[in-house]
Parts: C-alpha cells; sequence; structure tokens
C-alpha cells in the first residue's frame, strides 16, 4: 500500500550577506547586546560546543519532540522510515542552514547518527543544537559539522523516551524559544538565538562593541588602566576616536 507523504513546512531564510556579518561578532558579544535589546538571556542552555572550534550563524530549522506515548508512535529505527519526522527536518536542508532540536533534554535517545549527519553536511548544513544527544559521535565529528550537544548514546532517536512530532515550530531548545528561522550563532562559548526581528539592529550594536574592544583589548594588553580602557570609560572615548581615524585612514592607503 502506497505511504502518504509528509508534507513539512519549510523557513523564511534571512539575507545571506546579514547571517554572514552577524557570524563575526561571537555568541558572546550577541548575548550582551540583546540583554540590552531586551532578552534576558538568548543562550540555549545545556547543548555545549564538542567540537571545539567550530563557530557558525545561520538560520534554524526545528525540531520537536515529545514524551512518548504508545498508540501515538510504535515505529521502529528502520520501518517506515517517511513516518519518522526526524528525516524530514533534514529534507529542507539548504546551505548554511543550523538544525536545533528540542529533544527534551533527554540522555539515551540519539537524534540523528553518523548517516544522517553525513546527509546533512553533503547539502551544505553547517551544525546542530540538540538539547539532548546525537549517536556515532565518533564518526560524527569528523563530518565538518559544529555539533552542540549535551552527550552521546549508542541508542536510536526513539528508542527509550521520546519520538519526533513536528518539524519547524517554536520550540524550547534548552528552556529558549527557538523560531524557525531565528539566526543560530555558536561558538565554544555556547549557542545563542537572535529574533529574526532584532537581528539588524543587534548587527548595528554589535559592529560598535566590536571597534572599541578592539582598541580595548590594545590598550590592556599593553598595561592600560582597566577602570578606564574596560569598559570603555567616557575620559577614554577622545583617545579611541583618535585611534580608530587613524585606522581607518591606514585602511584606505
Amino acid at each position: 500500500m502506497a505511504v502518504t507523504p509528509i508534507q513539512t513546512p519549510d523557513i523564511t531564510r534571512p539575507d545571506p550577506e546579514l547571517v554572514r556579518a552577524l557570524s563575526q561578532i561571537g555568541s558572546a558579544t550577541a548575548s550582551s547586546e540583546l540583554n540590552r535589546l531586551g532578552i534576558r538571556s538568548a543562550h540555549i542552555v545545556g547543548p555545549t560546543a564538542h567540537t571545539p572550534g567550530a563557530s557558525i550563524a545561520g538560520p534554524a530549522l526545528t525540531l520537536q519532540f515529545m514524551p512518548k506515548r504508545e498508540d501515538l508512535y510504535q515505529v521502529d529505527e528502520y520501518a517506515e522510515p517517511e513516518r519518522q519526522l526526524h528525516r524530514h527536518v533534514m529534507y529542507h536542508t539548504q546551505p548554511g542552514d543550523i538544525i536545533v532540536v528540542d529533544a527534551r533534554a533527554n540522555m539515551t535517545s540519539g537524534v540523528f547518527g553518523e548517516m544522517m549527519l553525513t546527509y546533512f553536511a553533503g547539502k551544505g548544513g553547517l551544525g546542530v543544537i540538540v538539547d539532548g544527544c546525537i549517536r556515532d559521535f565518533g564518526r560524527a565529528k569528523e563530518l565538518g559539522l559544529g555539533l552542540w550537544i549535551r552527550g552521546a548514546t549508542p541508542n536510536f532517536h526513539s528508542q527509550t523516551d521520546i519520538f519526533p512530532t513536528a518539524v519547524n515550530v517554536p520550540v524550547a531548545c534548552g528552556d529558549t524559544v527557538v523560531v524557525p528561522g531565528d539566526i543560530i550563532i555558536a561558538d565554544d562559548d555556547g549557542a545563542v538565538v537572535v529574533p529574526i526581528a532584532l537581528a539588524p539592529k543587534l548587527l548595528e550594536e554589535a559592529s560598535k562593541h566590536a571597534e572599541w574592544e578592539e582598541f580595548s583589548r590594545l590598550r590592556l594588553s599593553q598595561g592600560g588602566d582597566m577602570r578606564l580602557y574596560y569598559p570603555l570609560a567616557e575620559a577614554a572615548r577622545p583617545e579611541y576616536e583618535a585611534w580608530r581615524a587613524a585606522s581607518m585612514e591606514d585602511a584606505r592607503r
């Protein structure tokens, strides 16, 4: 008997230039500047960097898990694969995408394994943020993807207590709301969600922050007074403006 295809929604992707620019600011700056813009905490708490040095930014594809209820879900790992929604979030992958998974902080289900992550990497995906585990970690970490996860397990995705229920819906990953199409910034400090409506303002404020911080870093490395240079005090602003003007002039030469 033919299987009725499952239809899941795609996301609206932001301007690639906006994403590229945000990729330069880092999760720490993003988190602090978003706090100043009214977001108490944008940090996705729980998943940590398991691919040291990876630094990515991109739009979020989302996958939601729920506690398993046997009358609703009795599919095993390889039976009726098209009924398994963790596959369907992968089908939407475009270059630069990041998958964010609300796996309920479950430590006994491996949401994705090497084969599915290989597919994701082949489609141009950048990384996954999983409030839970993956499996085949030894091979998965060699795929060139960024992995922000709670850990690893040999179990498959619905083997124990959870099962996938929705694709590209708002999720609570690490007790942080992620709306499909929001921009994720992730590096060694962790993963931060940037609400898409705040992304342009974040870039504007973060760019200002990065400029004075570069100057302050230089002065601190030279033994400068931290009370003057971090954060940049008004008394040091004329010095900063002169340094900035000279730097811009050097760049034009």
